[in-house]
């Protein structure tokens, strides 16, 4: 699939593509989709505790992430899948507020999906996106 150009930002990203063997963006012609994005300190992997910390640096891991890839961040992004463990006020409401901070200027389809298990035993947040690059 040599079309296909796939992103892995250093740190974490490399460290799961080599322990995982995935990446964390792909980039389809004005696309770019992004692995799901955990609430982890990119250079150690160590999950902050607090559930509105983990948002806000999954959040800011999305971004980095977009931007690894080539884009321009959260406001190219269209649509937004978020896994919870658990789902409840606490957690949207960070995922709102994070919404208005990130995108002011619109406001992305999304699904949210409470859960019972994600990838690794601290992470209670995961986040996909999928952003347009116009030409």
């Amino acid at each position: 699939m040599s079309h296909l150009q796939y992103f892995s930002y250093k740190g974490v990203g490399e460290q799961k593509r080599q322990k995982f063997r995935y990446s964390q963006a792909v980039r389809i012609g004005d696309r770019i989709e992004c692995a799901g994005q955990g609430g982890w300190d990119r250079e150690t992997g160590e999950f902050y505790k607090e559930i509105n910390a983990q948002i806000d640096q999954a959040f800011a891991n999305v971004e980095h992430n977009l931007k690894d890839a080539g884009g321009e961040g959260w406001n190219q992004v269209f649509r937004v899948n978020s896994y919870h463990v658990p789902i409840n006020d606490e957690a949207l409401a960070a995922m709102v507020r994070n919404f208005e901070k990130y995108m002011p200027g619109h406001q992305p389809i999304w699904t949210c999906v409470g859960v019972s298990r994600l990838g690794e035993d601290d992470m209670r947040v995961e986040i996909e996106v999928v952003a347009h690059l116009p030409n």
